[in-house]
């Protein structure tokens, strides 16, 4: 078996700055393999391991840095006694500026270069980018079926087997090889090689490969329809007040003022737009891509494209599988047009189907929901007809007719503007970001289409057990950590009543179990940007206190002074959680939040 792994290197999260000019500081910078990468390495050279036949190729793509990902790529098999492991560095000055499927292209160049590959593995996604887009456009490019977030993978011959982490779910499914798979955080054990180790690899195990070996091209920035505008850095001050000399009844007086003084909760925005009458079918269409089951991120997708096509004189369509367009009266909520989908409903079929009804009604703008589904239909769509693809948006608008896109990247330490230059702009958006439109009464033309079931991918069980709308939409997060006892969760019930507020957690929560996956909040898990977040018995390190760094306010709670917890707040109280929650709770009423949310 012939294995190819696709990793990256990227910059160490706690070494990024910005420099007065807006864009990101490259020197003196500290970099690192992507830690889904890892996990991509460490599951390849562990098949690899099963038969001395097998070899397993690591490609990455990347400044002559990135040499350095490789040796520890090849290190890790020699540790593991995967004997047959080489690496491909893909290194011009040509692939610069590439964005994902620019990337995408090159590696498929490089791929073929190599020969057939029976299995493809890489990170879910980038986690200095988080686009998750590179997995499905290769696979795409090279017309092959795609796993998305394997927490599981098992072979049975040329039958692949996996388990791939849905956003709030899971989903089962068997395929046959060829088959790329991007790989989740709970897969298996990460690699990772000391610096000392990386340097006794023998250069000879490494091919560099350049654009001139690779064709004609364009590679690079001109292979790129999107474009990085303006990047803003998002620094937020915590004031960071602790009173440790003070008793607990003390302390919780201080910070419930400085709660009230600082407007932690006002009355929570209303986020909803006034939709028009329905517009006719003249003009380019601004379509939403509508996910079963998501009912509140369908209703944000369609009243932002009723209001994007109000902007560029055109209408608004909501596509989908039937299941999700069928049950729903679209019209009400922004689509001045339905599409309804037969036939097939894997991501593969559907992108497709969707793609060639895009070429058959001009169409300038595809919104999509930023979900492991919505993800994989953009971005093979995006592959197919050569667009530009903007993942996980915060923040929309129209400048001269064309689509800005603001997106966070390194954890939502900056947010840049990205445009795409291809005819069809693409852009998944973030859950309970955008507006939900007021209903209207109107009943939106319907028609319906057939997909072609072409996919070898069978979906064997979709489950989920959550929905990620609830911490897109929280104006309070509770986020707990380990030092909390599952069992003790319920002590939390009458200030969360009160707050009305959502749970949270840290990774180790999530990874034993104690609450959903979707609850997971840091680098690998979903940001939050809440009014108030309150962190209980959680220490505070980098990789999840980043996630709730665009929170407006936070509360730590902690009996340990010296955790970093404390760094990352504005107001600490230094107790045992369980007696610190009780206090809040029968003072809730002296909280500033009964108007805002009673009766919610």
């Amino acid at each position: 078996m012939r294995i190819a792994v696709l990793i990256k290197q990227i910059p160490k999260f706690e070494t990024m700055s910005l420099g007065s000019d807006g864009r990101l500081n490259r020197a003196d910078q500290m970099l690192e393999m992507n830690a889904y990468c890892r996990r991509a390495v460490s599951k390849a050279v562990e098949i690899g391991a099963t038969d001395v036949a097998n070899e397993v190729v690591i490609f990455t793509l990347g400044p002559e840095s990135a040499d350095d990902v490789l040796r520890e790529a090849i290190a890790w098999g020699d540790i593991q006694g995967c004997g047959h492991v080489r690496g491909v560095h893909i290194c011009d000055a040509a692939f610069a500026g590439s964005d994902t499927l620019a990337t995408a292209r090159t590696l498929v160049a490089a791929l073929r270069g190599d020969g057939d590959f029976d299995l493809i593995l890489c990170g879910r996604n980038s986690i200095d980018a988080d686009t998750g887009q590179v997995g499905p456009q290769v696979a795409e490019l090279l017309g092959i079926e795609f796993v998305s977030s394997a927490r599981e993978i098992a072979l049975d011959g040329n039958t692949v087997h996996a388990v791939g982490e849905l956003d709030d779910g899971v989903m089962t499914v068997e395929t046959q090889i060829p088959v790329l798979i991007s790989c989740a955080e709970r897969l298996c054990e990460p690699s990772k090689v000391e610096p000392e180790f990386r340097a006794q690899v023998n250069s000879s195990r490494i091919v560099v490969m350049t654009s001139s070996e690779l064709g004609e091209g364009p590679w690079g920035q001109a292979a790129s329809p999107t474009r990085v505008g303006d990047l803003r850095s998002i620094t937020v001050e915590r004031t960071r007040l602790t009173w440790p000399e003070l008793d607990l009844n003390s302390q919780v007086d201080k910070a419930i003022a400085a709660i009230r003084d600082r407007h932690a909760i006002a009355t929570p925005p209303v986020k909803a737009a006034a939709l028009g009458p329905l517009r006719r079918s003249h003009g380019p269409a601004v379509v939403a891509l509508i996910e079963p089951g998501r009912s509140h991120t369908s209703a944000e997708l369609l009243g932002s494209a009723a209001m994007l096509a109000a902007g560029c004189g055109g209408y608004a369509v909501g596509i989908g599988p039937s299941e999700a367009v069928e049950r729903c009266a679209l019209g009400n909520l922004g689509a001045d047009m339905t599409v309804a989908i037969h036939g097939s409903d894997t991501e593969s079929d559907l992108a497709t189907t969707i793609a060639a009804w895009l070429r058959e009604h001009p169409t300038t703008i595809l919104l999509a929901p930023s979900t492991a589904w919505g993800r994989e239909i953009a971005s093979r769509i995006a592959a197919r007809t050569s667009s530009g693809l903007t993942g996980d948006a915060i923040d929309l608008e129209l400048v001269d007719g064309r689509l800005v896109a603001w997106k966070p990247a390194f954890g939502g330490a900056v947010v840049a503007a990205i445009t795409s230059e291809s005819p069809l702009q693409l852009v998944t958006v973030r859950a309970g970001v955008l507006c939900v439109p007021i209903p209207r009464n109107a009943s939106a033309p319907h028609s319906v289409i057939t997909a072609s079931s072409r996919s070898q991918l069978r979906v064997l069980s979709r489950t989920r057990d959550d929905d990620i709308d609830v911490l897109a939409d929280a104006e309070v997060v509770i986020g707990v950590g380990r030092g909390v006892d599952p069992a003790k969760y319920a002590e939390f019930d009458q200030l969360r009543r009160f707050l009305a507020a959502e749970f949270g957690a840290t990774r180790k929560v999530t990874d034993v179990g104690w609450l959903p996956r979707a609850r997971q909040i840091g680098i690998t898990g979903r940001s939050v940007s809440p009014e108030l977040f309150i962190s209980v018995a959680a220490s505070g390190k980098f990789n999840h206190s980043v996630g709730y760094r665009n929170a407006k306010t936070v509360l730590a709670i902690n009996s340990d002074p010296g955790a970093p917890v404390f760094s990352t707040a504005d107001i600490g109280i230094i107790s045992e959680w369980s007696d610190a929650i009780r206090l809040l709770a029968e003072r809730s009423s002296e909280l500033p939040f009964g108007q805002a949310f009673s009766g919610r």
